[in-house]
């Protein structure tokens, strides 16, 4: 999840002129630009498809082209505007603001992303989050490994649900004071925040930016595979909290073999943990508690419960299963954000003011969403989809359903940072890996939960993210020392990675 202000907030202070990498709408629309471009010069083809839409395997054939350059130009130019609302002509498969059929925008997942924003914003304006953490950090001050486990636990469950990454940024003037006052190096305290968050996301089990997009580009639903990507989140983030806690005991009995060292002062940071955090407050303990059943109700209402308790993805569905998708979620949201703010006694100006704040803090993601969508549209309407398809159609004929789910995952690791935005990442690259897994005979869930984690993986360092570059200037470590430390971990997070979407491929 990314916060714009949080975002800028967490940039470096300029000193001259230096290269920065371009926003995810820059890309975006630099990649609508090349595809249109590539659009000329790629034949048109079509796959024979089945009943649900799915392509044939072998059944490729090259069609001619019925678009006329001003066409073409036409898609250019409404590119954004098909991207959140074009709809698909039933006949000819062309998608336009003024067909008739199947909407092809993305307008549900943008307008979810909106009203999630609206709610979290609201959750954070009551101030019960944080001081939730604080209040968790400061009780297990005394208790150095309870404590990293703690709230690398709580941030994992926070970014797995619902994205939370950028957010650690505000916890670093908690966190740092009371590392160094158990005695550990300011890059516990790094470890603790960019890797706890950041291995939530990984394993994203109902996280809307990563699994909610990508499901939905997947064309499968929010709660499909989310029984591997669990175990998985169980998994990966024992292991990191593992690695960061035997770190934070060796440097305690050996400070010298810390990877960054210790500033002037350093040593002596024990006032400041020693500050009392105020305690929760009843309004506190009801927004907490509403947060929680938010969440839970939304993965209830997600889960394909019959196919994920009998192991049958054809079972018919129990009476209570809802099969919510991005519409409902939508209106839960916005229906959540207003019950907190009524809780928090808001007051109407107040909570009118918070929604439209939060919605407008994340329109930056839902934009790039619609954008990534335009480009879909493009390849669509110019007939080259399944021209790209039918290219890579090659590398998974002959693999085995476990080797064809690490390509999936390999594939992606440069892709998550030359795309920077997971949204983006997402619905550019699902509409061609999600067929894929057909031909594979493997689960397109297989396919989300190998795509999301590649984009986790390199975010945990790349720098280009705020979260990594952001929480390494805060805690004054440097950026290649941060480096050193996190490698270890890196490669084994690699090899468990691939072994579970491999597991994951070949168990359906």
């Amino acid at each position: 999840m990314s916060s714009p202000s949080t975002t800028e907030e967490a940039q470096p202070p300029d000193s001259g002129r230096k290269f920065t990498f371009p926003s995810a709408l820059t890309v975006l629309a630099l990649v609508t630009v090349a595809v249109w471009l590539l659009a000329f010069l790629i034949p048109p083809g079509a796959y024979e498809r089945t009943e649900d839409g799915a392509p044939k395997q072998g059944t490729y054939h090259r069609v001619e082209s019925t678009q006329s350059f001003t066409d073409r130009l036409n898609d250019l130019f409404l590119a954004p505007v098909n991207g959140l609302y074009g709809v698909q002509d039933e006949k000819t498969g062309q998608v336009g603001p003024d067909m008739t059929g199947a909407l092809y925008g993305s307008a549900g997942v943008f307008l979810f992303v909106l009203a999630i924003g609206a709610f979290i914003t609201v959750v954070f304006a009551t101030g019960a989050l944080d001081r939730g953490i604080a209040r968790l950090a400061h009780r297990l001050r005394d208790r150095g490994a309870l404590l990293i486990a703690g709230v690398m636990l709580a941030f994992s469950v926070l970014g797995t649900v619902e994205g939370f990454a950028e957010e650690t940024l505000g916890f670093y003037g908690l966190l740092v004071p009371m590392m160094l006052a158990l005695g550990y190096d300011r890059m516990v305290a790094v470890g603790a925040s960019i890797l706890g968050a950041g291995v939530g996301v990984l394993c994203s089990t109902v996280n809307p930016f990563a699994t909610g997009v990508a499901s939905s580009a997947a064309d499968i639903s929010l709660g499909d595979g989310i029984v591997l990507r669990f175990v998985m989140w169980l998994v990966l983030t024992a292991v990191t909290i593992a690695y960061v806690v035997r770190y934070a005991k060796r440097v305690q009995r050996d400070p010298d073999r810390s990877v960054c060292g210790f500033l002037p002062g350093d040593r002596e940071q024990s006032a400041a943990a020693a500050e009392e955090v105020p305690a929760l407050t009843g309004l506190h303990k009801a927004v907490l508690a509403l947060l929680g059943l938010v969440f839970a109700f939304m993965i209830f209402s997600v889960v394909p419960w019959s196919s994920a308790l009998t192991g049958d993805a054809d079972a018919e569905p129990y009476g209570f299963e809802l099969g919510w998708s991005f519409p409902q979620l939508a209106a839960l949201f916005l229906c959540a954000a207003v019950l907190v703010g009524i809780v928090a006694r808001f007051g109407e100006q107040k909570l009118s003011s918070t929604i439209a704040r939060g919605a407008g803090d994340f329109i930056s993601p839902a934009l790039v969403i619609m954008l990534a969508r335009g480009v879909t549209v493009i390849m669509n309407n110019s007939r080259i989809t399944d021209t790209v398809l039918h290219s890579i159609e090659g590398v998974v004929k002959g693999t085995s359903s476990g080797l064809f789910a690490v390509i999936v995952f390999l594939v992606n690791l440069p892709l998550a940072f030359l795309i920077p935005s997971t949204s983006g990442h997402a619905t550019l690259a699902m509409p061609i890996l999600a067929p894929l897994a057909d031909f594979a005979g493997v689960s397109r869930a297989v396919v989300v939960t190998a795509w999301q984690a590649a984009s986790g993986w390199m975010n945990l360092w790349v720098p280009t993210t705020a979260v990594t570059i952001g929480g390494v200037a805060l805690a004054k470590v440097g950026y290649d020392k941060y480096l050193r430390f996190v490698w270890p971990l890196l490669a084994v997070l690699f090899a468990l990675i691939c072994g579970f979407v491999a597991l994951g491929a070949v168990l359906t």
